[in-house]
């Protein structure tokens, strides 16, 4: 990695920690947060000897809790962000797709941005946007499928996905969105 710099390092080991320790850095940041840790060297411990963690990954993670942790609680949090404010009522939108989509594997990668949540797999699959104050949408790379009546073309609104789905309530994460991010996971 010669001329890598330590910035874009620290970024892949991110990247890769769900496929190296089996969580996310939001998962990890949540366990450090219910230890009610304060010193670096305590958390870098918890994570090696609890949860067999490497040493890079241990020291990686407790940096960034301790970076956020001295930034206000969740500031630099980009889901966080995206949905406060006139958004904050979205949030159970989001949580009950999290809690379909991270059901499909151990590989499905959330990948937080400032505007929305890339859901990845080898690739990205789909995306969670809240785009309004009334509306979560959700993108999903399904090439070759034409739209419906729900399932429209993904126009203007990104082109990183073929289609999106509008949500205005949790009722809307349903067994058909479900099959259309499955789909989309699959192929990813």
């Amino acid at each position: 990695m010669a001329g890598t710099s330590p910035e874009a390092m620290a970024r892949s080991m991110i990247d890769n920690l769900p496929a190296k320790t089996g969580k996310s850095l939001d998962q990890w940041l949540k366990i450090l947060g219910k230890a009610g840790l304060e010193k670096h060297g305590e958390m870098v411990k918890l994570l090696k000897t609890e949860h067999g963690m490497t040493h890079g990954f241990a020291n990686l993670v407790a940096h960034k809790f301790r970076e956020r942790a001295e930034n206000g609680s969740g500031a630099d949090d980009p889901v966080d962000a995206q949905y406060q404010g006139a958004k904050a009522a979205l949030r159970p939108i989001y949580e009950a797709l999290i809690e379909k989509i991270e059901a499909f594997g151990d590989d499905v990668e959330l990948a937080p941005k400032k505007a929305y949540v890339s859901l990845r797999r080898n690739k990205q699959f789909g995306l969670i946007q809240p785009s309004t104050k009334d509306r979560v949408d959700v993108g999903i790379n399904l090439k070759g499928t034409e739209p419906g009546d729900r399932l429209e073309a993904s126009g203007s609104f990104n082109a990183m996905v073929s289609h999106r789905v509008r949500l205005s309530s949790p009722k809307d994460v349903d067994k058909e969105l479900i099959g259309w991010l499955r789909q989309a996971y699959d192929a990813a």
